[in-house]
């Protein structure tokens, strides 16, 4: 909010605003600035302070709402947020990171599984699914700056790649691949080594609609000149 979200915010005028990683709860944030827009706003953070955590803002209100998946090691971390809207269900997500070693990344790799089921299920129930956030993995070698220094590093493991195939081969369009499949465009930079002046980042953020909504996206990218964080925005936008 000190890099100038609000203005950010109040200027390009979203439907649907989604932020992962928030670190906050919500009695810690002036919401002021954000119904003033004409926002409502739905949280799901994180036990431990200081970390993780999601935020959906919406102007029309949710008919449903719903904080985690029901699994508690997932839900205590602020991962999942649901909320509904008419016949689609929108889920805000932040996928973990295995940055931080061996133990965290075998946590993320039980989270794609869980998260795989758990979506087929709901889908059984809402079939419509936008599935948008950080999915902490690079998925073609288009997807990220350097292929062959990377191929051993998180997010970029072969077994974290066949699961976004696994999962886009599953019922789900990737929204920015599916209007630009030859364009390369990153959402994430390192803070090291000048890594966005020099473009040097990695696509890691995603916007999965069910295949069924595939035929009303009508645009969708990547705003890079927005710097509020090490993640650039993503925006999509669909006619339903």
């Amino acid at each position: 909010m000190n890099k100038g979200l609000i203005t950010w915010m109040d200027a390009h005028q979203a439907d649907i605003v989604c932020l992962q990683e928030t670190k906050a709860n919500p009695e810690q944030v002036d919401f002021g600035p954000f119904e003033a827009m004409g926002y409502h706003h739905y949280w799901h953070s994180a036990e431990k302070k200081g970390y993780s955590g999601v935020v959906t803002f919406c102007r029309q209100e949710p008919s449903r709402i719903k904080a985690g998946c029901g699994i508690p090691a997932y839900d205590s971390e602020g991962r999942i947020l649901r909320t509904d809207f008419g016949d689609f269900t929108l889920l805000n997500c932040y996928f973990p990171s295995g940055t931080s070693g061996e133990e965290r990344q075998a946590f993320k790799m039980q989270f794609l599984e869980d998260f795989y089921h758990w979506v087929q299920e709901l889908r059984k129930e809402r079939p419509h699914l936008i599935i948008v956030g950080d999915y902490n993995i690079a998925h073609r070698e288009i997807d990220i700056h350097d292929p062959v220094g990377n191929k051993k590093s998180t997010g970029f493991l072969p077994e974290e790649r066949a699961w976004l195939t696994q999962w886009f081969e599953s019922g789900f369009t990737d929204a920015f691949r599916h209007l630009h499949p030859q364009t390369t465009a990153y959402s994430w930079w390192s803070f090291r080594a000048n890594a966005r002046t020099k473009n040097k980042g990695w696509r890691i953020d995603y916007q999965s609609v069910s295949n069924s909504l595939s035929g009303s996206l009508r645009a969708a990218g990547h705003i890079e000149e927005a710097r509020h964080s090490d993640h650039c925005p993503l925006v999509v936008e669909l006619d339903i």
